[in-house]
């Protein structure tokens, strides 16, 4: 069930709608208007070797920024692991 409340995104606090979404099967609360790029941020996993994920399509990094996420989606995120 969607919320209203205060939210900080992308450096500002903001107040929006929240909703859920599905990251790597678990439910997670977000603002209305977050992007990939925020949501990474909220998960403390920005600037490491990951790809993401969104219903089931790959989210380039150079479109983390301007992706947004909508009520329902389905994101994975998949930490790479060096190795050899």
């Amino acid at each position: 069930m969607a919320g209203c409340g205060w939210r900080f995104y992308s450096g500002r606090l903001v107040v929006a709608n929240a909703f859920r979404i599905s990251v790597n099967g678990q439910p997670q609360e977000v603002a209305e208007g977050a992007t990939v790029a925020d949501l990474l941020l909220l998960l403390n996993v920005q600037g490491r070797r990951i790809a993401v994920e969104r219903n089931g399509d790959i989210v380039p990094r150079s479109l983390h920024a301007s992706t947004l996420i909508h009520p329902a989606d389905q994101i994975e995120v998949v930490h790479a692991i060096g190795g050899g």
